[in-house]
C-alpha cells in the first residue's frame, strides 16, 4: 500500500519543524550556558585556559587541528569568549602561528552559524516578515547595509560573536557581505594572539604594562563602534517608518 502523497508531504513538514526546534534549542541551550558561565564563574576561564595549553603542548603539531577546532566552536556556539583561543594560541604557538590558526577558525565558525541559523530559521521568518512590512522593510534595510553593519557589530561588544552570527543568518543579508564585515573582527584577535605570545616568551611583568594599552585601544575602538552601531541602526529605523507611514508611495 502506496503512502498517501499529501500525508506523506505534512509528514515531512512537521518532521522538518520539530527538527529545526530542536536543534535551535539545543544551540540556544549551548549559547546561553556559555553567556551564564562567563558571568557568573570567570575564574573558570583560567583553569580551561590552562588545560588547553597543556593539552595542545602534549599533541605536539596534532594541537594546531584541536586550537582551530576549539576556536571554530567558540565561534559557533560562544561557549567561551573569542579571546580565550587567541590568548591561549598566542602562549603556545607564538604571535605569527597562533593568529594563523585561530583567524581562519573564527572565520570558518561565524561562516558555519551564519549559514546554520539561515537554513533552518530562514524560511519561517520569511513567512513572519510577510504578515509585518514594517519589519520587512527593517529586514531589507539591515541587507542593503551590508558589510558596513556587519563591521560595527562584530567590532562592538553590544552582542556576542556567536549571537550576532545567529542574528544575522535570520535576516536577508547575503553571505559576501556578511564575511566582509566578519574581517572586522580580525584586529582585536589579533591583538589576543599578542597579547598571549608577550607572557609565552616570559615577559609577564613587561606584558602587563603592554597588556594595558591594548586593551584600551580595544576598548576605545569598541566604545565608538557602539555609538556608531546606535545611530546607524537609529536611522535604519526612522527611515522604515517614514517609509511604512506612506505605503502608496512605496513602488
Amino acid at each position: 500500500m502506496k503512502p498517501h502523497p499529501e500525508r506523506a508531504r505534512r509528514f515531512s513538514e512537521v518532521w522538518l519543524q520539530w527538527r529545526n526546534l530542536v536543534v535551535g534549542a539545543v544551540l540556544l541551550s549551548v549559547i546561553l550556558f556559555g553567556l551564564v558561565w562567563a558571568r557568573f564563574w570567570p575564574s573558570q576561564i583560567g583553569v580551561v585556559s590552562a588545560w588547553l595549553m597543556h593539552t595542545e603542548q602534549s599533541l605536539g603539531k596534532a594541537g594546531w587541528l584541536m586550537a582551530a577546532l576549539f576556536q571554530t566552536l567558540i565561534a559557533l556556539c560562544g561557549i567561551l569568549p573569542a579571546s580565550v583561543g587567541a590568548v591561549t594560541s598566542g602562549l603556545i604557538y607564538g604571535t605569527k602561528l597562533g593568529f594563523l590558526i585561530c583567524a581562519p577558525a573564527t572565520l570558518v565558525g561565524a561562516i558555519a552559524a551564519f549559514l546554520f541559523s539561515r537554513s533552518l530559521f530562514r524560511a519561517s521568518i520569511s513567512r513572519i516578515l510577510q504578515g509585518r512590512p514594517r519589519l520587512m522593510l527593517l529586514d531589507e534595510a539591515v541587507a542593503r547595509d551590508g558589510w558596513r553593519l556587519v563591521c560595527l557589530l562584530r567590532i562592538s561588544p553590544i552582542m556576542p560573536f556567536a549571537v550576532t552570527s545567529y542574528a544575522l543568518g535570520l535576516t536577508s543579508l547575503k553571505l559576501l557581505p556578511y564575511l566582509v564585515g566578519t574581517l572586522a573582527s580580525l584586529p582585536a584577535l589579533l591583538l589576543y594572539v599578542v597579547m598571549g605570545d608577550l607572557t609565552r616568551v616570559g615577559m609577564a611583568s613587561v606584558s602587563a604594562g603592554n597588556a594595558a594599552p591594548m586593551q584600551w585601544v580595544l576598548l576605545a575602538v569598541a566604545l565608538l563602534a557602539t555609538v556608531l552601531l546606535a545611530l546607524r541602526l537609529g536611522n535604519m529605523v526612522r527611515n522604515v517608518l517614514k517609509v511604512a507611514a506612506f505605503p502608496a508611495e512605496r513602488k
